[in-house]
């Protein structure tokens, strides 16, 4: 009997925490959407730095160059005055099946957010780290910038490690 009462309410017990994961995963993805048009909208309304052609971010894979907007941030001003003294190498490797990492020469301060990545952001990760996104991620991130066209942007960068150089433009 004691057996049959302990089954009982174990059972209980998981299908209790089995509607409260469903109830998160939906408010995840609620959340995603959410976040993906809060990045629409701020390449709509000016969140991105769109200014003249010497303030853009240029990546420079292989035969590929991919041109960003910069993010508003004292991240992304520091990470172009890094680049103001030069072009940064970066060999980046493929991690998770939607980014590429890669280190720093140097220490970016960090303005983290809950964010979902978005194909084409740039990303400052632990400060330290740089990575390239061609999937989407939800996690505490600094965006520094946008690439503006990123229209088969995985293919482009293929798989595996790559070298990229980012310089400004």
């Amino acid at each position: 009997m004691k057996r049959a009462i302990l089954l009982c309410c174990l059972l209980f017990f998981m299908l209790c925490l089995s509607a409260c994961a469903e109830e998160n995963t939906s408010e995840q993805v609620d959340t995603a959407r959410q976040e993906t048009e809060t990045v629409d909208d701020e390449r709509q309304t000016g969140d991105f730095q769109e200014t003249g052609e010497a303030d853009r971010l240029k990546i420079t894979v292989g035969d590929h160059v991919f041109y960003a907007d910069f993010a508003q941030n004292d991240s992304a001003r520091e990470f172009k005055e890094l680049l103001s003294q030069g072009a940064i190498t970066v060999s980046m490797e493929d991690y998770g099946g939607f980014e590429k990492v890669g280190s720093l020469v140097a220490q970016i301060t960090r303005n983290d957010e809950r964010i979902t990545t978005v194909p084409g952001d740039i990303i400052l990760y632990q400060g330290n780290q740089i990575c390239i996104y061609y999937g989407t991620n939800t996690w505490n991130f600094t965006r520094l910038a946008s690439i503006q066209d990123a229209d088969g942007l995985a293919e482009k960068l293929g798989n595996g490690s790559i070298e990229a150089v980012f310089s400004l433009e």
